[in-house]
């Protein structure tokens, strides 16, 4: 069976060896374990253009060669020249170059990505060498149809027959040329057929130039080669002739004109783009077909995300709404009352005179007293237990606080000690329940009727255990005459009319206190302050709440490290065959930590979404809530940065691998 491959062989004769071998010796072992010498002085020269059977039965050394002419191993001691250049002098990059411009590889276990279709694999070593995708996979579906395979692009490596599977491997090994084809026992798992037609692509392949070293320990099929070498025990102990150069018209550049181009070919790479979106659909397809361990780890980036989108969101709500019901009060207020300073001498009463003197002090706009305390008020057969505060006319506007229904009583009713009354929200319907108007209706406090003339609006805050709209609102000097009897009052409003000098005004009311009084028998605060008092509070609720969710970040990322060591261990094999085909160091890092990110994306994706839900649930339960745009970008920015983070062991530990050893790993 013969097959038209395209004509990518290298050059023909050179005045110098293609790759020669001086004294090459490979020990494993040694230190607490026994050295092991496996190749015993190996001096070895071959020619561009020759095909090469290097014999020998298992254990002989063979394999360890096969590693160490295709850059995959270094040797312990000796010198391995490349049309002339040393070797041991490239970096691992430029090694990374030289497998991935000069050798094609075809392992007898194929060594073929079972992730990947038979056209990805054929097209990877391209991935690594920067052609672009349209190219490469036009490349690759050409030399895969001139293999035979034309109805298998698609075909995964365990859909394919162990012969297609190696013609895979063979197209692989062409797809950047193959000046070099290393086949190391390509005929060992196959059946006879299969195997005479995989001899059969070898011999064309050396026909049109290409170099061809084949291992094996079969005989029957060394003799295919043109040259055959036998090694036993770690040393060449035969060789059929020397170096047998065969010319052919068609070749390319000499590997020297390769090798000048290094330089310049191992930086050269695909665009950082393209090789985001190549490694992300490889991690995308293993996350697919992992699906259930994926699960798992994206559950704990899904629930840090979710709980810090949600933990924020509660905390600025719950801020919000005391902030809110602060405000209520009016943020611009200052409120004194008297107080004793010992048991023995009684706190004096705030007097009207000292509530005339405060009006004089500069910045203070209105002065609001209060007398307060619980009275039982009664409406018809229902008595109800309530807070009775006598104040100013101008409490509306002080406060803040519009009325829902009906007027608030004036000035003429607080001068003419006027018998009215206006309920707040809640007190009115524990006095009236049932009853939609209010207004014009009387009340009972202390056996004195009162008209009800307006309800005020729902304020919706506490006082301690105490409910704002749980009151009944009267005239001031209506109150301390008819209900408290004194005239004096509990405590005193004072609103100011620049609230950026609120402090140096309540230094300032205190002095005037203080002189008149001539103790401090009083006590004085300010709404701004409290008001501050509390956002602090609940800022560091909040920041609370936000640690406590990030510790569940925290441990998804642990998840996500975890799995990805694990996934580095069990594709190990898979590192080896990226790193056989070109692949650097940074590829396979970039590979891995692209697989991480991308399972911390998808998890930060499905975190926000469920956050949000849960959000909105939350909102209908009527627990405050305020989304964050910045939390929300916060917290997916930290799943990112939590696959990079946690991923970037694994990876490291990935790129960080020896070739033959991955090659080798299960």
């Amino acid at each position: 069976m013969q097959h038209a491959i395209p004509g990518d062989g290298p050059s023909a004769a050179l005045s110098i060896a293609l790759i020669e071998l001086r004294d090459i010796r490979k020990r494993y072992g040694g230190g607490d374990s026994p050295a092991v010498e496996v190749l015993r002085g190996v001096s070895l020269s071959i020619q561009e253009g020759e095909f090469v059977a290097i014999v020998g039965a298992s254990g002989s050394g063979k394999s360890t060669l096969m590693h160490i002419l295709g850059c995959l191993d270094r040797p312990s001691s000796g010198e391995y020249l490349y049309a002339g250049r040393d070797v041991a002098e490239l970096d691992p990059d430029a090694l990374a170059w030289l497998r991935r411009e000069a050798f094609g590889f075809v392992f007898q276990g194929y060594h073929l990505i079972p992730t990947e279709s038979a056209l990805e694999n054929v097209a990877m070593p391209a991935v690594y060498a920067g052609l672009p995708a349209a190219q490469r996979e036009s490349r690759a579906t050409r030399l895969l149809t001139r293999l035979g395979l034309a109805q298998r692009l698609d075909h995964r490596p365990n859909q394919l027959s162990g012969g297609q599977q190696q013609r895979v491997a063979i197209a692989r090994a062409l797809m950047n040329g193959g000046r070099i084809i290393l086949a190391d026992e390509p005929t060992g798992a196959l059946d006879t057929r299969s195997g005479a037609e995989v001899m059969a692509l070898l011999e064309e392949l050396a026909s049109q130039g290409h170099t061809i070293i084949l291992i094996t320990h079969d005989r029957t099929v060394a003799q295919k080669a043109r040259r055959i070498i036998d090694i036993r025990d770690g040393q060449i102990v035969a060789d059929t002739g020397g170096p047998q150069p065969i010319s052919c018209g068609n070749a390319t550049d000499s590997p020297r004109l390769l090798l000048e181009g290094m330089a310049q070919g191992v930086a050269r790479t695909a665009s950082v783009w393209s090789d985001i979106i190549q490694a992300a659909r490889a991690a995308w397809r293993v996350m697919w077909i992992n699906r259930f361990r994926t699960s798992l780890t994206l559950l704990g980036i899904i629930i840090g995300v979710a709980s810090v989108i949600v933990m924020l969101a509660i905390g600025h709500g719950t801020r919000e709404r005391v902030v809110a019901q602060m405000g209520a009060f009016g943020s611009n207020l200052l409120y004194i009352s008297s107080v004793g300073i010992s048991s023995r001498v009684p706190g004096r009463s705030i007097t009207l005179a000292d509530l005339e003197a405060m009006g004089e002090v500069p910045n203070i706009a209105f002065v609001l007293p209060n007398s307060t305390g619980n009275k039982v008020v009664r409406f018809g057969s229902n008595d109800v237990q309530t807070y009775i505060r006598g104040t100013g006319a101008a409490l509306p506007h002080i406060q803040t606080w519009p009325l829902a229904r009906g007027t608030f009583f004036s000035e003429a009713d607080d001068r003419q000690m006027a018998a009215v009354a206006v309920l707040g929200h809640v007190a009115a319907q524990k006095l009236m329940p049932g009853i939609d108007d209010p207004l014009g209706r009387y009340v009972l406090i202390e056996n004195v009727p009162f008209l009800v003339i307006g309800v005020m609006s729902e304020k919706g805050a506490l006082t301690g255990d105490r409910d704002e709209d749980d009151l009944v609102i009267v005239p001031f000097s209506t109150a301390g005459v008819r209900i408290f009897g004194q005239r004096e009052p509990t405590y005193t409003v004072l609103a100011v009319a620049d609230v950026g000098q609120i402090d140096a005004t309540q230094q300032a009311v205190e002095d005037l206190m203080l002189k008149r009084h001539g103790i401090k028998d009083f006590r004085s605060s300010n709404a701004a302050a409290s008001l501050a008092a509390q956002v602090r509070t609940q800022d560091s609720m909040t920041v609370m709440l936000a640690m406590i969710a990030t510790i569940s970040l925290l441990v998804g990322g642990i998840g996500v490290m975890n799995v990805m060591l694990m996934t580095v261990k069990e594709r190990t094999r898979e590192i080896g065959i990226r790193m056989a085909t070109g692949a650097r160091q940074r590829d396979i890092l970039r590979q891995f930590l692209t697989e991480s990110t991308l399972v911390s994306v998808v998890g930060g994706v499905a975190g926000v979404v469920i956050g949000l839900l849960v959000g909105f649930t939350l909102i209908v339960w009527d627990v405050p809530i305020l989304f964050s745009l910045t939390a929300i970008a916060g917290a997916f920015s930290c799943s990112v940065a939590t696959g990079l983070v946690f991923g970037f062991m694994p990876a490291r530990q990935a790129a960080g691998l020896d070739p033959v050893v991955a090659l080798s790993g299960e």
